[in-house]
């Protein structure tokens, strides 16, 4: 009888589990919420920006140059009218300028110059000696002139750079006229690039203060500046 029974039990199979109660039962992975999900997608962002910025980084880097002034070949060359009748020569022969030169667009290019006004010269050392006084540009008070760009442009094959002109402790807006930068070489000394560029304005000396017990008709009020710069990449 208990065989009986235990073959009965065989023919009929035992009741399978429903397939929905596995996955009801199963529960389900929460989403994240509120505040978590805010962090969440905040840090992707975060990481996006990230990746472009590590992308552009080397690329705005291979746009900027910085060229410095070679001081052996750099100065800043004038003349004014003496007496009506004849011009007279000089020069500053320290001068020390920096341009962060962007090769994709020149526009974006910054330029920054000083000159020391006790290097002037003009073949004349008693001459010289008067012009580093307090009866023009007074070098002991004033030791610095200074030259900022705030906007270089190309007009024309022309090139201008604007910028702010400090002097006797005066500071007055003006602009240059450049020629250059002229195509780099590459030096046999040094093993670097350089290049060079010329650029001229006129000034009114009055207007920076210089020389103003000397009238005009005695000393020109113009005086015209030639700068001659080398410059070397850094």
């Amino acid at each position: 009888m208990h065989q009986k029974v235990q073959r009965e039990q065989h023919c009929f199979p035992r009741p399978r589990a429903h397939p929905m109660r596995a996955f009801v039962s199963s529960p389900s992975p929460k989403r994240p919420k509120g505040p978590v999900l805010k962090g969440i997608s905040m840090m992707k962002r975060l990481a996006i920006v990230t990746g472009i910025l590590a992308l552009a980084a080397p690329l705005a880097m291979a746009q900027y140059s910085t060229w410095t002034s070679d001081p052996a070949h750099s100065e800043v060359d004038f003349s004014i009218k003496h007496g009506g009748v004849s011009n007279v020569h000089g020069r500053f022969g320290k001068v020390a300028a920096t341009l962060v030169y962007n090769e994709a667009d020149i526009s974006k290019s910054t330029v920054t110059a000083t000159i020391d006004p006790s290097t002037v010269d003009t073949g004349e050392p008693a001459r010289d000696t008067h012009l580093k006084t307090d009866a023009f540009f007074d070098v002991a008070k004033f030791p610095t002139a200074s030259f900022t760009s705030t906007s270089v442009a190309r007009t024309g094959g022309k090139l201008t750079v604007s910028g702010n002109f400090t002097l006797h402790g005066v500071t007055k807006p003006v602009v240059l006229d450049v020629d250059g930068p002229s195509t780099p070489v590459e030096s046999g000394m040094d093993h670097k690039l350089h290049s060079g560029f010329s650029a001229t304005t006129t000034l009114s000396r009055t207007a920076f203060g210089i020389g103003t017990s000397f009238p005009s008709a005695l000393v020109g009020d113009e005086v015209k500046l030639t700068i001659e710069v080398e410059i070397v990449k850094q």
